[in-house]
């Protein structure tokens, strides 16, 4: 079954290419004083327990200016009289020993031969050279708190009181966070970048529809995982974007249910928000249906009013629309219905706002911005007032609704009572219209029916 899947995906796209990172490097760089100097800190590695790490993962800012993929990176970028920026990485050195137990480094010729910088350095010669680097700067460009070893040494730098800084003014005296900087660049996607996006939202969409072939009654939740997460690393993926959510039942009603060991009985719906990253890209999507293949009544009630809601929301994402609009128009959509029903005995006014009683059944907002992270950077609301779709963005559309009939402080019929449903898909903005890039992953009642069970 994963063969024949995996040969509906298109060829990979190749990544990033040397240009695009130098690009982005001048853009950011652009916005810097000489004076400045920048650091950029891959994430620490982090301890599972005892001698066991959990697997590595770089920082997105490092992976969006050069692409450094190894456990040890910091990027400097310092301005050179006469010469320009000089764009410079520190690295693990070769270690025949070390590279035999836990594989094999680029070290610092690699780093210059295949990466986007100006030089390499020995990561245990960073205190002496940065140190220097320091001294000849104004003002740090620096995420602190991501590295140890490089905050004491710029907190050091602002804090001497030395003889050289007393009587020539040598050494920096601020730290300004690069983040909304580079917030504001990684908004707006490039083809590159969309090409990685969509190929990382192929993988997820077939994985989706591999575990609806396999999904029967009595089915457990973690088989039903295990097909998923394993799909994207027979495709090629480098694994989940974010840890899978996979709920049958009322666990399907508790939106961040990570446990994903209960057994699927015969009736209940089953959520799952579970996608893959490429090339360090995420994507994110999520599908809910009935276990064993067939809606029933009420199921089809709040998945179809659900689905009329995304669907709505999707066609609100066109260069110029405000980003709150998908999340007025579900918020609207799905009051009417639920008044309709007659699970909400309000008006569509009191349904409506912060605290209408729509929140009782729908707790999140309708979407966030999709990229290197699954929530990625970029201010909603710049100056205070909602920001403007432009072609590039790309976002989540992922209304839903959650019946769960295990909660103490709201009232639900029994015919609702275990209910989740949520439909998300990854959307780009474009001069032309919403263009879906889960659209591979059926959401349609009766493709779904076709599909589940399957291959049983």
């Amino acid at each position: 079954m994963f063969a024949d899947l995996v040969s509906q995906l298109a060829d990979a796209p190749e990544g990033i290419c040397d240009a695009e990172y130098k690009e982005r490097q001048s853009r950011l760089l652009s916005q810097l004083a000489p004076s400045d100097l920048l650091i950029i800190c891959t994430n620490p590695v982090a301890k599972r327990s005892n001698d066991v790490n959990h697997p590595f993962r770089g920082s997105s800012d490092m992976l969006y200016l050069c692409g450094w993929e190894e456990e040890k990176g910091v990027l400097i970028a310092r301005h050179v009289k006469g010469e320009g920026w000089s764009v410079e990485l520190f690295v693990e050195p070769r270690n025949v020993l070390m590279e035999v137990w836990n594989g094999r480094l680029h070290g610092l010729e690699g780093a210059e031969e295949k990466y986007p910088i100006d030089k390499a350095h020995s990561y245990n010669e960073m205190a002496e050279i940065l140190g220097d680097y320091l001294l000849n700067s104004k003002r740090v460009v620096l995420r602190n708190r991501v590295n140890e070893e490089v905050d004491k040494l710029v907190d050091a730098a602002i804090s001497d009181n030395s003889r050289p800084r007393q009587q020539f003014g040598l050494g920096p005296t601020s730290i300004t966070s690069p983040s909304p900087m580079l917030a504001e660049l990684r908004l707006r996607k490039s083809p590159a970048e969309i090409a990685l996006l969509r190929h990382a939202s192929d993988i997820s969409s077939l994985a989706h529809i591999a575990a609806m072939k396999v999904a029967k009654a009595d089915i457990g939740e973690w088989q039903i995982q295990a097909t998923i997460e394993g799909f994207f690393r027979f495709a090629k993926g480098s694994g989940w974007a974010y840890p899978s959510i996979v709920g049958c039942g009322d666990n399907a009603t508790i939106l961040h249910y990570s446990s994903n060991n209960m057994t699927c009985r015969d009736g209940e719906v089953i959520l799952i928000d579970a996608a893959a990253e490429y090339c360090g890209y995420a994507s994110d999507i999520t599908r809910s249906w009935p276990i064993n293949g067939e809606f029933s009544p009420d199921q089809k009630k709040i998945y179809t009013l659900v689905l009329a809601a995304q669907k709505a929301a999707i066609a609100e994402c066109v260069v110029g629309n405000l980003f709150t609009a998908p999340h007025d128009k579900v918020c609207e959509i799905m009051a009417e219905g639920l008044i309709e029903m007659g699970i909400l005995q309000c008006s569509l006014e009191d349904a409506l706002g912060p605290e209408g009683e729509l929140r009782q059944w729908y707790m999140h907002n309708t979407s966030h911005w999709i990229g290197l992270d699954v929530h990625d950077v970029g201010v909603y609301r710049p100056d205070g007032e909602a920001r403007k779709f432009e072609a590039g963005m790309v976002l989540t559309i992922e209304p839903g609704l959650y019946f769960g009939g295990w909660r103490p402080d709201v009232e639900i019929e029994d015919r609702w009572s275990g209910i989740g449903i949520r439909i998300e898909d990854d959307v780009l903005i474009t001069d032309e219209g919403p263009d879906v890039l889960t659209a591979k992953c059926p959401k349609e009642i009766s493709e779904l029916e076709k599909i589940i069970g399957s291959d049983n």
